[in-house]
């Protein structure tokens, strides 16, 4: 199962209480759930997130490869 690193950004971080995680998953979804199992904010803020492995757009079906970088981006409000 491929290692890789969710980084945490504005709300998610929060949630997270850290700014980046590893974990061993699979797909962005198997990541998703792993990393939320047990806290329910962090699955809450994350079901809203935007996500980019390595940089491109992701959904929760991309697969991941060993050392994939997640971002995790909560909806940015602003002017």
């Amino acid at each position: 199962m491929p290692e890789v690193t969710i980084r945490y950004f504005a709300a998610a971080r929060a949630a997270a209480g850290e700014s980046t995680a590893t974990a061993q998953a699979g797909s962005l979804k198997e990541l998703v759930d792993t990393v939320s199992a047990d806290r329910p904010e962090l699955a809450r803020v994350l079901g809203i997130c935007s996500f980019l492995v390595d940089g491109d757009r992701a959904d929760l079906d991309t697969p991941l490869d060993d050392g994939a970088l997640v971002d995790a981006l909560p909806p940015f409000a602003g002017g």
